[in-house]
């Protein structure tokens, strides 16, 4: 059992016996807490059909377990943290139109194009500052005039194909070829302007069609590792402080939120308070709106969680909004279990509203890819000959996560 004191008295403590502090922290682990991400993953597998849960409940500790995955490649890769996120607000205002749902058509849009044509000759050709896009044409402010679909073809073939690579370069033949005539060029190069702030709802459709195939090629051990991980991502799509700039309070003095509230909450009221019962999974007709949908209501929810707890931290004793406790042999910063407790009583439910909405979400996603797929027959599936990550790639995982350096934003290290 975990034991709590106001910062007032643990300073006196530490006064009179000598005992040094470790520095402060507002949080031991990432999203959800791993906490969140395992009962979201355990408690959406009792929601499935009896054709799917025979499987799926052989499975309920590995897909418990592993449900916390996706956090730890963030320690071993770049390309990992904005598949948590999507920094919506940095596009404009709800309902945010002007950001494309579908992938390719959003990373076109915001990726810059420069054309090289010496060393200080450099043209902006297109990018979303530079140029208007419509059904039929894409418009650069420098006059340049192509058709949308050509663009989109170019895009797809030159650019979106070198997207995990460090520097995105493109032939000065494919280029001509767009524009229909010759133009001087020592190179072009492509810089995307999206992706860093992140990619959360078209990471999960490509994660739903993924999951589809590997139901569709009866692939037991990549069911199990991306149904472990699809769990994962919906849950951050859960949480509204994984749809803004302002992830962890940052820009309104209210660093530490973030763990406040999907991490700190959770482990303190779930086990104890929230009804769990969601209902069975349900096919999804439409997985893109869906999952932007789950994404749009989150960021709905944003102020609330926002100016409540701003408006506690003025009201509440300051001596008793932090307090010190010992965890896993460490002693850290956190928010008291009173001032936790009202910030949860006055959002009236929504923590647990958000938690139940994920576990339903990641079932409905698992049901409707094993339906997509033809339905086939789990009871058929052998037992598992191997773990779903080699051990190489687990032990590197591993490795990597206990450095404790994530390749992510401040509130992830």
């Amino acid at each position: 059992m975990k034991k709590s004191l106001p910062i007032y008295l643990l300073l006196a403590a530490i006064t009179l016996s000598g005992v040094a502090l470790l520095p402060d922290s507002t949080a031991d682990a990432d999203d959800w807490g791993f906490f969140g991400h395992r009962r979201i993953n355990r408690l959406a597998i009792f929601t499935l059909p009896p054709e799917m849960m025979v499987f799926y409940k052989k499975h309920i500790e590995y897909l418990t377990e592993h449900s916390v995955d996706p956090d730890k490649r963030r320690y071993a890769t770049k390309h990992e943290a904005p598949r948590h996120y999507i920094d919506i607000d940095m596009w404009g205002t709800y309902p945010f139109e002007n950001v494309p749902r579908d992938w390719t058509d959003a990373l076109m849009q915001y990726t810059d194009l420069y054309l090289v044509q010496g060393l200080r000759d450099t043209i902006h050709l297109f990018g979303n500052a530079q140029m208007t896009i419509d059904r039929e044409f894409v418009r650069s402010q420098s006059g340049i005039i192509v058709e949308r679909r050509a663009y989109r073809n170019f895009f797809t073939r030159n650019v979106l194909n070198q997207y995990y690579e460090d520097e995105w370069l493109v032939s000065c033949d494919s280029l001509r070829a767009l524009l229909g005539y010759d133009t001087p060029c020592l190179t072009v190069l492509a810089i995307d302007r999206f992706s860093e702030h992140g990619i959360l709802p078209y990471h999960l459709l490509k994660m739903q069609r993924d999951l589809t195939e590997a139901f569709r090629r009866k692939n037991m051990d990549r069911i199990l590792r991306l149904s472990a991980e699809m769990g994962h991502y919906i849950g951050d799509a859960h949480v509204p402080l994984h749809t803004t700039v302002n992830y962890n309070g940052q820009l309104t003095d209210q660093i530490g939120i973030h763990a406040l509230w999907e991490s700190r909450l959770p482990e303190l009221f779930a086990d104890a308070q929230y009804d769990f019962f969601v209902g069975k999974a349900e096919y999804i007709e439409n997985p893109r709106d869906y999952f932007w949908n789950i994404v749009l209501e989150s960021h709905q929810l944003l102020d609330s969680v926002l100016l409540i707890e701003k408006d506690l931290s003025r009201t509440f004793p300051t001596d008793r909004q932090y307090c010190y406790e010992e965890r896993l042999g460490r002693t850290i910063r956190t928010y008291c279990e009173a001032y936790a407790a009202a910030y949860h009583a006055r959002m009236q439910g929504m923590v647990e509203q958000r938690m139940r909405d994920a576990i339903h979400a990641t079932a409905s996603s698992w049901y409707t890819a094993w339906v997509d797929a033809g339905q086939p027959n789990m009871r058929a599936l052998a037992s598992p000959g191997q773990a779903p990550l080699t051990d190489e790639e687990a032990a590197a995982i591993e490795a990597a996560f206990q450095k404790g350096s994530t390749k992510g934003r401040e509130h992830e290290q």
